[in-house]
């Protein structure tokens, strides 16, 4: 495929899909993989991630040949629009790549470019792993309890961008419908209203959910929980709560067990072999994991849950400087850290790359490369763990070096070397 606007690597190959059915990957030693310095803080951040997976993948016998991608800001200098096709087609076709943080205005103006991606390349699990690194500052007494992934719905729900703005004919319209044609005729207050629409389905959630289940039957987790607002919202998240256990009946009855069967047939004790899958409501799962963390492993939940709920947790083990995330689709893999664009700091040469860099360590799993993903962790972790970090972590400790951006990575880089 060619481009307009982007330059295909004179070196490497692409990732291909080995296994449609399994999405098993053929991936070169010398894999080209777009990535997408991002808005804000991106130019700091993405060129401080390059450099630090490029040491890593070097260290386990590898190399990494990037392809820029423009997306926001760097795209509209580009191309006059915010995602041009390029960028969309460029992921799709090289099936693994990486971005920084992307800006969108709150209120009015485009909408989100993050969903606008995860839709238009159908990237349905949100992945982010939640764990601690040993010398980061946190609020909590035990931040180290926290190891934790959320699996969150990323087309669905209230992000699907079904609303209407107030004024318009559209708006009035809906209204009409719901008050007129639905007998909701007691329910909306007079005057100006937005609406929006809240779809969630039985096949967005079982593949969701699926994807959760084979994540923690893969990497040895004890259980799968289920967070939803079904009390409330008994049609929406109600049903994603009851599709999620109609799916481990389906296809998991020998591996999985749900949290009644552990008490009716088990007593509370499950069979090691056996995963329990759980639910809990989005509000009490909240302070659950602040009074339960370690209970906690794999969650599943519906989008604005788990936004809410992965930057909760994130919280817990220092904040979102240090927070990765991926997003999967079936045979996709699109990385990204958690944190927003920061634009005040672009160019300043000082914030924390952490989080782009862990999520680059996501992207080499997906590849396989999990040793070159584990050099990435214990070199970021060694680097905090000395004291040598960025400002944001420094003021929160005694001692220690501030390092730059640009330094950071270099330190890192540096236990690289040491480690391989």
């Amino acid at each position: 495929m060619s481009y307009d606007q982007v330059t295909v690597p004179d070196k490497g190959s692409k990732i291909t899909l080995a296994d449609p059915k399994t999405g098993e990957l053929d991936v070169p030693d010398t894999p080209i993989i777009p990535i997408i310095h991002g808005d804000g803080i991106g130019t700091d951040v993405g060129p401080a991630a390059q450099q630090v997976l490029d040491a890593a993948a070097e260290a386990t016998g590898r190399s990494v040949a990037w392809m820029r991608l423009y997306a926001g800001s760097s795209a509209r200098e580009t191309y006059g629009e915010n995602l041009p096709d390029d960028t969309v087609n460029a992921i799709r076709e090289h099936r693994a790549a990486i971005k920084g943080p992307l800006t969108t205005p709150v209120g009015s103006g485009f909408r989100s470019l993050n969903v606008a991606l995860r839709q238009k390349l159908d990237l349905y699990a949100n992945v982010r792993p939640t764990y601690y690194l040993d010398g980061v500052p946190s609020p909590v007494k035990n931040p180290e309890e926290m190891n934790m992934v959320t699996f969150r719905e990323n087309t669905e729900d209230v992000y699907a961008g079904i609303e209407w703005e107030a004024g318009t004919d559209g708006v009035e319209e809906v209204k009409s419908f719901i008050e007129d044609d639905m007998g909701y005729n007691e329910m909306l207050h007079d005057g100006p209203i937005g609406i929006g629409i809240k779809p969630i389905t039985e096949f967005g959630t079982k593949r969701l959910v699926r994807q959760a289940i084979d994540y923690a039957l893969a990497n040895d987790r004890d259980t799968v929980t289920l967070v939803h607002k079904g009390n409330i919202m008994k049609f929406t998240e109600g049903a994603f709560r009851d599709w999620g256990y109609e799916l481990v009946e389906e296809e998991y009855d020998d591996v999985a067990i749900t949290e009644d069967e552990l008490w009716e047939e088990y007593d509370g004790e499950a069979p090691d072999d056996m995963l329990v899958v759980n639910d809990r409501i989005a509000d009490n799962m909240l302070q659950q994991l602040l009074t339960r963390t370690d209970e906690y492993e794999v969650i599943a939940t519906m989008n604005l849950n788990g936004d809410y709920m992965s930057d909760a947790a994130g919280a817990q083990i220092g904040g979102l400087g240090i927070a990765p995330g991926a997003n999967f689709g079936d045979g996709l893999c699109l990385a990204e850290p958690v944190h927003g664009s920061a634009p005040k700091y672009a160019g300043e040469d000082k914030v924390n790359p952490t989080a782009m860099i862990l999520s680059g360590r996501l992207l080499f799993e997906y590849l396989g490369w999990d040793d070159a993903g584990a050099l990435v962790r214990d070199a970021v972790e060694d680097a905090i763990a000395s004291g040598e970090v960025t400002y944001d972590l420094h003021r929160q400790i005694e001692g220690g070096t501030k390092l730059s951006t640009s330094e950071f990575a270099d330190a890192i880089v540096e236990r690289i070397h040491d480690l391989a």
